[in-house]
């Protein structure tokens, strides 16, 4: 795919979504996993939502970007950028796989695709959508910089919206 970036940090590479990527994807989608997300849901949601985080690069300029070790190249999870008609706003999200949590990944690629959307993109504010029972993405989010704004609109009533803002710069 051209036009979609590639963000390396010193540990991960956020890379453009590839076929092979939707096995683990659609693992994760139809899991339990998936309850703070609206899941578990069929094999054949699981592909509308990976061809939905896809074509938002080719929509809107902006969309999901796999997260992959740099020493093994295994794939982690997903961090992504949403909007639309599914969105209120500009949504900056995250998800790892079974397994990789604990170790700062959600943290390095969700900050390092927040940066990129604001210093890039020009994004003036981002919002993560967060279910209440979600602790650890809630942790996650205030951990990146996030306030809660209890009067923003959602996609879910349910749930909790945590905003950013582009960091002020010093001279």
């Amino acid at each position: 795919m051209t036009g979609i970036p590639t963000l390396l940090t010193e540990r991960l590479r956020l890379r453009p979504p590839e076929i092979g990527d939707f096995p683990a994807f659609a693992e994760m989608l139809t899991s339990d996993r998936s309850r703070f997300m609206g899941g578990p849901c069929s094999k054949a949601e699981a592909w509308k939502w990976f061809c939905h985080d896809v074509a938002q690069w080719h929509l809107f300029g902006h969309g999901a970007l796999m997260i992959e070790r740099r020493t093994d190249g295994v794939c982690v999870g997903e961090v992504a950028l949403s909007s639309g008609p599914l969105f209120p706003e500009l949504e900056l999200g995250w998800f790892l796989y079974d397994g990789f949590e604990g170790a700062g990944y959600a943290f390095e690629a969700a900050a390092t695709l927040r940066d990129w959307a604001f210093d890039v993109l020009g994004a003036r504010t981002l919002v993560s959508y967060t279910d209440a029972a979600n602790r650890a993405s809630i942790a996650l989010a205030r951990r990146l910089g996030a306030v809660e704004d209890r009067v923003a609109p959602r996609p879910d009533p349910a749930d909790l919206v945590f905003r950013q803002q582009p960091r002020e710069s010093t001279p």
